[in-house]
This record gives structure tokens, C-alpha cells and sequence, in this order.
């Protein structure tokens, strides 16, 4: 199945997950990334959602800069995802290292975490522009983990590129007893939500 939308799509990201899902939605895009430093958005401390949103809204921006004419007419979606742990108190991108990819999970064995993603979907034609701006929250629940099944995760390699240091959609998903919320806002793109919000713009026009 393939959506048609009355205009092109332009993912500002460059993760192999988010591609994939909007391929599985039927969603054609291409991609167009810029640099963006993420260090100038300071954390809000306890909102995630604020955090992830000024982040999407960061990367949104950066690619609309660097190439404006490529964006004339079409949508620019963005997005940024980050693990909350109410256990350590704040958020959980990608992890640094492999030590650091230990703490995280040590952190989030035997407990539930929040994976907040925000997502900015942003069309210019003419001088018109349209935003949609908004942050979704899956809650994860974690079995207990053993040290050593924490090492061979982490030795695997999967972890590192991802954000809380493990993706539910591979080495990871036997820890995950269960969730509240959006499967796929785990994975990085919360694409029903998305794909609302692509509709509302088409209808508008």
C-alpha cells in the first residue's frame, strides 16, 4: 500500500529506523539532513516532552536553512527521541559508550521508563507555512537483568546507536515484558500520529 500526498515529504533524519517505517507505512520520502547542535537545547527539568520537541524543532530548522528551494512546496518532518527514567532522574539519548550503554540498562531492569519522541512536520509554499509540533510517550516495562545479560547485549554492539542504549525492535526485545502506548514511537517515529497529522495538511491544501 502507498499513501499519496499532494506533496513531497522530506525526512530530516538520518536513522536507518525511521526510514524503514515510513517504508512500512507506504509513505514516500526523501531524505535531506543538516548539521545541528543539539547541545544548545537545554533540558527542561521533569518535561522530556519540551525537551524532544525543541529538538525536532532544531532539526527541523537546520535542514529548511541549509536548503531552502529543496523544501519550497514540501513537508519537512523531523523528530528526536529520548528515553525518560524516573530511576535516574533524566533523559537517556545514545549511550557513549559501552560503559555507559551498561548504565543505562542497569538503570532501567526491573523498572518502567517513558520513551518520549518529538516530531515536527513543517510545509512553506509562497510565503504560507503550516507547523505541527507535538511529543509522544510510550510507556516500557523492563524484566529484571542479569549482568551477563547486560554484557552480551552490550557486546553485540546493538545498543550504541540507540537511544536508552537498546532497541526494542531487535537484541533488546526479550527484555521488554510490556508497553502503554505507541510499539512503533519505541522504534523511533510514532507514524499513526504522523500520518494524522500529513492528512490534516493534505486536506488543507
Amino acid at each position: 500500500m502507498t499513501t499519496s500526498y499532494p506533496f513531497d515529504i522530506i525526512l530530516a533524519s538520518a536513522s536507518p529506523r525511521r526510514h524503514e517505517i515510513l517504508n512500512q507505512a507506504g509513505i514516500g520520502h526523501r531524505i535531506l539532513t543538516a548539521p545541528a547542535d543539539e547541545h544548545a537545547v537545554p533540558f527542561p527539568e521533569g518535561n522530556p516532552g519540551e525537551y524532544v520537541m525543541s529538538l525536532a524543532r532544531l532539526k527541523n530548522d537546520a535542514v529548511r536553512d541549509a536548503v531552502p528551494g529543496d523544501c519550497e512546496g514540501a513537508v519537512i518532518l523531523s523528530a528526536d527521541t529520548v528515553v525518560w527514567s524516573p530511576t535516574l532522574g533524566q533523559p537517556l539519548g545514545k549511550p557513549k559508550d559501552a560503559d555507559d550503554a551498561r548504565r543505562m540498562l542497569r538503570a532501567l531492569s526491573g523498572t518502567s521508563h517513558f520513551v518520549v519522541t518529538g516530531v515536527m512536520l513543517r510545509f512553506s509554499k509562497a510565503g504560507r507555512v503550516r507547523e505541527a509540533l507535538f511529543a509522544e510517550e510510550t510507556e516500557v516495562f523492563f524484566r529484571e537483568l542479569s549482568e551477563d545479560e547486560i554484557d552480551r547485549y552490550v557486546q553485540s554492539g546493538d545498543p550504541m546507536d540507540k537511544a536508552g542504549a537498546y532497541g526494542i525492535q531487535s537484541g533488546a526485545c526479550s527484555f521488554v515484558r510490556w508497553i502503554r502506548g505507541d510499539y512503533f514511537n519505541v522504534v523511533g517515529l510514532p507514524v499513526c500520529h504522523v500520518v494524522e497529522e500529513l492528512n490534516k495538511l493534505a486536506r488543507k491544501g
